[in-house]
């Protein structure tokens, strides 16, 4: 059998338990949203399950993925995905963003998906860490739609963009197959533009 090139693991195959996952669809637009490359520094904060930090990593062994979970439990299901799918350029960093990220190397992207109300430290860190860095986060209550919107606000950013995902899939019911939708999400990219020195990369 030909081995798959296409990026996309279906949400079944990752081992999940209790934990929240960002879901399939929503994932691979996520992803694409990133703009990776093979020499990237990828943190994946708020990781949950891993399944961002996996299917990044799996796109080539080269890129350094850094998946940031404070959860212990999460932690742990991370370490199986990661193992699981032989992602072993997948570094799990336990602990609260943005206290962890001290000793990370620079990041060039991120994927925030989980912020436990720390979203404009985790962005100024950020920030400070790379002030041209690629980012990607996702909102789905309407308080964290409104938090994202007004605290992209106080950062100088490029290339932004907010595209809005539903997503509904078939579920068979008797004879029958009926629609299911899943929660609509809301996809946020841009990269920071607060440095002169982003005009020259």
């Amino acid at each position: 059998m030909a081995e798959k090139i296409t990026h996309g693991i279906k949400d079944e195959e990752f081992i999940r338990d209790e934990v929240p996952m960002t879901k399939e669809e929503v994932r691979e637009v996520s992803i694409c949203k990133l703009g990776l490359s093979e020499d990237s520094v990828f943190y994946d904060v708020g990781s949950g399950t891993g399944s961002v930090a996996v299917e990044t990593a799996l796109l080539s062994k080269k890129i350094k993925v850094f998946a940031i979970e404070t959860n212990p439990l999460a932690a742990a299901l991370i370490k199986k995905n990661k193992e699981k799918f032989g992602a072993e350029n997948i570094e799990i960093i336990e602990g609260k963003a943005p206290d962890v990220f001290d000793g990370l190397p620079v990041p060039t992207h991120a994927f925030i998906g989980g912020t436990k109300g720390s979203l404009k430290s985790i962005l100024s860190s950020l920030c400070r860490k790379n002030p041209c860095m690629r980012v990607v986060m996702n909102a789905v209550s309407l308080e964290s739609i409104s938090q994202m919107t007004e605290v992209l606000k106080d950062f100088s950013v490029t290339d932004d963009e907010v595209v809005q995902i539903s997503v509904s899939k078939s579920k068979k019911i008797g004879n029958y197959h009926m629609m299911q939708a899943n929660n609509p999400v809301f996809v946020f990219s841009f990269t920071f533009a607060e440095s002169i020195l982003c005009n020259d990369k």
